[in-house]
């Protein structure tokens, strides 16, 4: 059986303005890229497959806590957000009628004007995820990892997600063709330690 770990890109200026980016190709900020320098892939994650999604955030992030360059699935692009792209959610739940909504009441086919539903992205992904042929690290958004990590714990998007997506952290799923399992716990990355 395939493992293959997830790991979020580091911040960029809009994930901190709270602006929804989507596809769009946003960079990591400066202070991300500090931040990320300090932490490097535990083994054996450090010697198996290296992929990012085609987004410099993620594709920057993979290279910084790796020490090398990523293979580049564009199967791995964030979820595409249409209208809402750049706009911040707070913003739209306060505007009447914007159909905008909190992921836990969003189900598979919900999706922004012009944008991806959660089946659309599986759709997506499903071909890329049944490809892999050795254990890998795919360093990707919090829209991938949802659509994956919902896809192993069987949950629809109705009520609470069964977990909860941090930074600098590896999430592990178990991999059979097109059917996922979850490991219970994320792995953390290795943060280096300054020298005394």
């Amino acid at each position: 059986m395939i493992r293959l770990a997830m790991l979020r890109h580091g911040h960029t200026a809009w994930n901190r303005a709270g602006r929804i980016q989507g596809a769009s190709d946003i960079p990591l900020d400066d202070d991300a890229r500090t931040e990320l320098a300090q932490y490097h892939l535990p083994a054996p994650w450090d010697s198996a497959d290296l992929w990012s999604s085609p987004l410099g955030r993620a594709e920057e992030t993979a290279r910084i806590v790796s020490g090398r360059a990523p293979r580049i699935a564009p199967e791995l692009t964030e979820m595409n957000w249409g209208e809402w792209e750049g706009q911040r959610g707070v913003d739209l739940l306060e505007t009447p009628n914007s159909g905008f909504r909190h992921i836990e009441d969003w189900g598979w086919d919900y999706h922004a004007p012009g944008g991806e539903s959660p089946a659309d992205l599986w759709s997506r992904l499903q071909p890329w995820v049944a490809s892999l042929q050795s254990d890998a690290v795919v360093v990707c958004h919090i829209g991938i990892m949802r659509i994956l990590l919902a896809r192993a714990h069987g949950w629809d998007f109705d009520g609470p997600a069964p977990f909860r997506i941090k930074r600098n952290r590896l999430f592990v799923l178990h991999v059979d063709g097109t059917r996922l399992s979850a490991e219970p716990d994320p792995v953390r990355l290795i943060r280096e330690t300054a020298a005394s």
